[in-house]
């Protein structure tokens, strides 16, 4: 195939010109562009580069801009050039050395004439672009960061797609007619419901903020929407992400900031909503399952917050009022993204209410199902492997082509070497566990937390951002600072709170060795007793989340022998022997 070369010159209408006259392809050829500032990058593909340079220098939003630089192959064709734009861009989003300008919708995953002889010529191009000091990390690293992982920039699939169309259709209707709605997308652990959830709300502002000279990929489905009439229906939103969990919320918020679009979206917790000054147009609220009831909350001054916002919204205490009313009562258009097999408290909104909020979706045709797998590399078997091991059920056997890095370890001590070799490897490698010991190190730095055969390790060191923390290769992990990442590998640790039971034959909780002092409360507010059967389903669940978080490979080691052979025995066909 012929060699790529760069083509670089000032962003000016005289340099375009001299250009022209002294590149033939400038005209009339298939090309990718990079337009960039010392702090901004715009990625482009047209098979004119003349004429869309001279449109790009008549945008606002791009005047800043100033120096180009063109990628140029004979080879190249239209097909090529959407999929090095959708590469570059992803990559670029993900590395952080620019601001990338870019829409989303126009983020591509489809398949042409000799695409894997392409793709290796994209990363030759990558990396002579990386020298040029383009980026500033490996293809590796860069997947590895959540600037990647919470990009915007990703290439839905197909059942992602037709949610968002969907959610979109619905919404122009509502818009159009004054009228509230709430819409929910429904899909398990790895169906990529935070993807489509910041896919949207950048969406949103894509529209609202579109700028006349950016071509439309007439091939996306969503082009229809970048049409006048649109633009003016989405141009003034108050628009709004809400993430329960704090540590997730706070990485969200960090990517928001490195893309254009999105800095001036709030990422929020459920109290943010309830007390802002301004009512909002449109509330999306990733984790859903995750917004809580009236009960105690984490803190005291919480509590007082909780009763506060209800008398505000009722005119007096109303022990039944939810963090999903208060969002409904503050926001005309309401999208949820939940998963009812991942609540893991009783202050967890309750599977009623999950329940009825989705059959009221469904009655107005709006709830979206996600199925596909889309983490873990082991796909839906594996996922559904873990769900019915889980739920006390036996696992259809493994595919023959299964190839996912499934381990028990009857040590300790190998699991976590193993762990870091994979870290060392591919990064993103971390210990986790259920919450069955105390957190003793929270208030003796120096004590430890989980003592297993010699082996000495703490709870997570931070409650945000742990993942990406310095000491966290040796630090453990808890359900509410994994829930909703993303690991290259997991190494689970299951504790005695999760046991089997061979004369039963079932798995069973024991509630004493459980530690998570607002996991397993009663919350006498509603009157509700977390019962036995309530905790075994927080449990499962938090296993069944944290057994599904790596994206290569998962690691086990089991503290109860008894578990330990059920395990070994249930999900005999999916073990990696090597």
């Amino acid at each position: 195939m012929t060699s790529f070369r760069f083509h670089n010159f000032d962003f000016t209408q005289s340099s375009v010109m001299g250009a022209d006259a002294a590149e033939p392809m400038m005209s009339n050829w298939p090309v990718v562009y990079l337009i960039h500032s010392p702090s901004d990058i715009y990625v482009g593909e047209t098979g004119g580069a003349t004429g869309r340079l001279f449109q790009h220098l008549q945008s606002d939003a791009k005047r800043h801009l100033e120096e180009v630089r063109l990628v140029l192959d004979k080879s190249f064709n239209k097909s090529v050039c959407l999929d090095l734009e959708s590469y570059l861009i992803r990559l670029l989003s993900g590395d952080g050395r620019y601001a990338v300008l870019n829409r989303n919708e126009g983020i591509t995953n489809r398949e042409y004439y000799q695409r894997g002889d392409y793709q290796k010529k994209f990363d030759e191009i990558f990396e002579e672009l990386r020298a040029l000091g383009y980026f500033t990390r490996s293809i590796p690293e860069i997947e590895n960061t959540d600037l990647f992982k919470l990009s915007p920039y990703k290439a839905l699939n197909t059942e992602q797609a037709v949610a968002v169309n969907e959610v979109m259709e619905g919404l122009v209707e509502d818009l159009e007619t004054d009228r509230r709605s709430v819409s929910v997308i429904q899909g398990g652990p790895g169906t990529g419901k935070t993807v489509v959830g910041i896919y949207l709300i950048k969406l949103l502002r894509d529209l609202a903020t579109f700028d006349p000279s950016d071509e439309v990929h007439g091939d996306s489905v969503f082009s229809d929407y970048f049409l006048q009439g649109s633009r003016d229906l989405f141009e003034n939103l108050h628009v709004g992400l809400v993430v329960p969990q704090q540590s997730l919320r706070k990485s969200i918020q960090k990517v928001f900031l490195r893309i254009p679009a999105l800095r001036d979206v709030r990422v929020l917790s459920a109290f943010d909503v309830a007390e802002s000054p301004e009512d909002f147009d449109v509330v999306v609220v990733d984790e859903a399952h995750r917004l809580t009831q009236r009960a105690a909350q984490a803190h005291g001054t919480l509590t007082k917050r909780y009763v506060d916002i209800v008398r505000s919204m009722r005119g007096e205490d109303d022990l039944t009022v939810t963090q999903l009313d208060w969002i409904r009562h503050r926001a005309r258009h309401v999208v949820l993204l939940l998963d009812s097999g991942q609540s893991v408290r009783p202050a967890d909104l309750d599977a009623s209410t999950l329940d009825a909020v989705c059959a009221e979706a469904r009655a107005h045709s709006r709830l979206y199902p996600l199925t596909t797998q889309m983490r873990v590399a082991g796909g839906s078997a594996y996922v559904e492997c873990i769900a019915a091991v889980m739920s006390g059920k036996t696992p259809s056997p493994a595919p023959d082509d299964f190839a996912y890095d499934l381990r028990m370890f009857d040590d300790l001590a190998e699991m976590h070497q193993a762990i870091r070799a994979r870290d060392a490897d591919v990064g993103l490698s971390r210990l986790v566990a259920g919450y069955a010991w105390k957190w003793v190190s929270a208030k003796d730095k120096q004590a430890a937390d989980i003592e297993i055969d010699g082996v000495r390790l703490r709870w997570n060191g931070t409650a945000t951002d742990w993942i990406n923390s310095r000491r966290a290769l040796e630090e453990v992990g808890s359900i509410h600072t994994v829930q909703g990442y993303d690991l290259n590998y997991a190494g689970v640790i299951i504790g005695k709170d999760l046991q089997y039971d061979p004369g039963a034959g079932r798995l069973v909780i024991s509630r004493n060795d459980y530690f998570d002092s607002k996991g397993k409360a009663n919350n006498p507010m509603v009157g509700k007793v977390t019962t036995d059967a309530d905790l075994e389903r927080y449990i499962t669940n938090i296993y069944r989340v944290l057994l599904t978080r790596g994206m290569r490979g998962t690691y086990i080691y089991v503290v109860d022998p008894v578990l330990r052979d059920y395990l070994r025995t249930a999900l005999n066909t999916y073990l990696n022997r090597h």
